[in-house]
């Protein structure tokens, strides 16, 4: 007696990793009665995946069939519907069946969504728009996440063993509920502009320390990448708009045609001379144009100023007179002579 109670409070006991539980399956014996109430749900899909779904709704139909679910595809309003029959006996397979419907109404392939129907995989589809304001920071960011060529997306999906599928304002993704789980937290962290590489590296060294026994007890920070958040500077416009000061007066009206033609005069003119009037301004503004245009065609007949060659002639105020010029050569002449006389 005691070995049994004692087997009992272990397995009601704490459990060290609750994802390596294994479920027990449900089957038909779990449940012999069956539902009481007939449950039913409608999701509407756009226009685009009506061709879609009209090719793989046969298959979707069959596979619903082994689980007693009656499926309805509605053109007309563009909506699909899932309700259960007095057969079904798996009271979560319309909640599955659900899922299903919602995840071929976001683009996600047939082949991927039917996986969603089985006991250990699940489905999250992830609204992503109201993380950002401004639509190109939105593009930006999703488009981080997809990587160059898919790259990004592809690597998430090896390691979280998920379907991951970008579409539009939305993230779907099909796969076991602990990866549904860190594909949510790199969408989030992604979005809230954390590079989804920091949750890819960081999930790629939780893996490989998960094999290692020694480390099983202890913090596994250390090895994990830290991000740090940088406050970059925003760009600041270059035409910075003034605040004119507060009044309480609205601005006054701007004026009215009626009231320009008014304060012209021209609102009491008949319709003829109105008509007359604009013609003669017509008139004159082509005058003056037509002017502008022929002083530029002008322009190039008009000849250049030709430049003068003659030599500058000196002037009669810097002229020399030639006879105080002699008279002034005879008086110096004189006067060194009588000087060459007085050494002798």
């Amino acid at each position: 007696m005691e070995d049994q109670e004692s087997t009992n409070i272990q397995e009601l006991g704490p459990v060290e990793n609750a994802w390596a539980m294994k479920i027990p399956k449900f089957t038909p014996d779990d449940n012999p009665h069956g539902l009481l109430e007939e449950s039913k749900f409608a999701t509407l899909f756009p226009k685009y995946r009506e061709q879609y779904l009209k090719e793989c709704w046969p298959l979707v139909q069959k596979v619903l069939k082994e689980h007693h679910i009656v499926a309805e595809l509605d053109l007309i309003e563009g909506s699909l519907t899932v309700k259960t029959t007095r057969k079904t006996w798996d009271p979560y397979i319309i909640i599955k069946a659900r899922d299903l419907m919602k995840l071929l109404s976001r683009s996600v392939p047939f082949e991927q969504a039917v996986r969603v129907l089985e006991d250990e995989i699940g489905c999250d589809i992830i609204k992503i728009n109201s993380f950002v304001r401004k639509k190109e920071t939105f593009l930006k960011r999703r488009q981080r996440l997809i990587g160059p060529n898919g790259v990004t997306l592809k690597s998430i999906e090896l390691l979280t063993e998920c379907y991951v599928l970008v579409q539009g304002n939305t993230v779907s993704a099909v796969g076991p509920y602990k990866g549904l789980v860190q594909v949510r937290r790199i969408v989030e962290d992604t979005m809230k502009n954390i590079h989804p590489m920091y949750n890819i590296k960081s999930l790629m060294i939780k893996r490989e320390l998960m094999k290692d026994p020694r480390l099983k007890n202890e913090s596994w920070d250390r090895f994990l990448p830290k991000f740090k958040s940088k406050n970059v500077p925003r760009k600041q416009p270059k035409q910075k708009v003034k605040k004119s000061p507060y009044t309480p007066f609205p601005p006054p009206q701007p004026e009215s045609k009626i009231d320009r033609e008014l304060a012209t005069g021209e609102y009491f003119l008949k319709d003829e001379q109105k008509k007359a009037k604009r013609r003669y301004e017509k008139e004159e503004k082509q005058m003056q144009t037509k002017r502008a245009r022929e002083e530029e065609r002008k322009k190039d007949f008009i000849p250049p100023e030709e430049r003068s060659n003659e030599v500058p002639t000196t002037s009669n105020e810097s002229s020399i007179d030639i006879n105080m010029f002699k008279a002034k050569i005879k008086k110096l002449s004189k006067q060194h002579k009588v000087g060459k006389k007085a050494q002798t």
